[in-house]
Parts: C-alpha cells; structure tokens; sequence
C-alpha cells in the first residue's frame, strides 16, 4: 500500500510538471530582437550581446558591457538607430544610462528605461555608444552623428575620434590639509 502511494506521488509529479512546463518556458522567453553594435575602441566599454526585450512598456536594451580599462566606469550615453529597408534611418534614440563597472569587470546589463518605438518589423537597429562617463575620466565621442551616419550607410572607413577629459565631478578629491 505504501509502495503504491509512493508511485502515484512520483507519477503525479511528473505530470504536473510536464504540464506546467510549456507556460513556463513562454513566460521566460521574451520578445527579443538582436541589435547590430558600432564599437568605438578607442572607449573604454566593449558593448556586446545587445538586444532590445519587448515589454508591454515598451523595449528594454539588454547588453553585455566590458570594462577594459583600470578606472571604475558610472554610465554612458549611447545612440540607437532604427534603420529601414532602405538603409535609411527612420528614427534614432538617445539615452544616457547609469552603471557600476569594476575596472576589468564585464556584466550583463538590462536598462529599465524603456524605449517607446513603433516597429513595422523590417527595421535593423544599430547602437552606438557616444559618452563613457567614468569616476576619473569622460570619454567622448566626437561627430558621433556624423560616424554613425556613415556606418549605417555602409562607409566603414569613418573611425570616431575620442576624447578624454578629467571628470572634477565624480572623482573623489584628495583631503587637503591646512596648516
């Protein structure tokens, strides 16, 4: 009797999670969308793995960032295309975002800020990162405008130049000592 109650538990459980499986799996995959990534590398961040997750928000970026330099990074701005059929970009979105990055650390990322687009379904989209804001420096990306325009329209001979600047705002100053 023991023994038979002891199988109808184990059957039993085996159904039930053969049927609760498929809701499951539907419920963790979600909408995703790959995106084509214009790396700048003369930055500090390596952005890969981006995907833009559809929400009943709107979309979320999810990435994978790299850090691969010694100074702690705090976030970035970054430019997303949406390119037609045409190899025309219909729309580009600028937002900047907030991290924590050890120096040398990689980490996947899903920004929370969501992204309001109207898609036909026949779009590419390109992210580029303008601005990388870390505790001692800001990189900048100068004509980032001009460089993504031209990427996206197949001209990959255009290098971005960058700029690096003192950050007196997030670093953290030296106690000095009056006497």
């Amino acid at each position: 009797m023991m023994n038979q109650a002891g199988r109808l538990i184990v059957v039993l459980s085996v159904v039930f999670s053969f049927a609760l499986t498929p809701r499951v799996v539907a419920a963790q995959q979600q909408e995703q969308t790959a995106i084509e990534v214009f790396q700048v590398l003369e930055l500090p961040i390596t952005t890969t793995d981006a995907t833009l997750v559809k929400t009943k928000n709107g979309y979320f970026l999810k990435c994978v960032l790299a850090n691969s330099s010694e100074f702690r990074q705090l976030g970035f701005r970054y430019a997303l295309a949406v390119v037609d059929s045409t190899n025309t970009p219909s729309a580009i979105v600028s937002r900047n975002e907030g991290f924590r990055l050890a120096p040398y650390q990689t980490k996947t990322i899903t920004f929370k800020t969501p992204l309001r687009l109207n898609l036909k379904g026949d779009e590419r989209f390109v992210l580029m990162v303008e601005q990388v804001v870390g505790a001692d420096y800001v990189w900048d990306v100068l004509k980032s405008k001009d460089s993504l325009a031209a990427y996206i329209g197949g001209d990959y001979s255009v290098m971005p130049k960058v700029l690096r600047v003192s950050n007196h705002v997030d670093s953290i100053m030296p106690l000095r000592l009056m006497f």
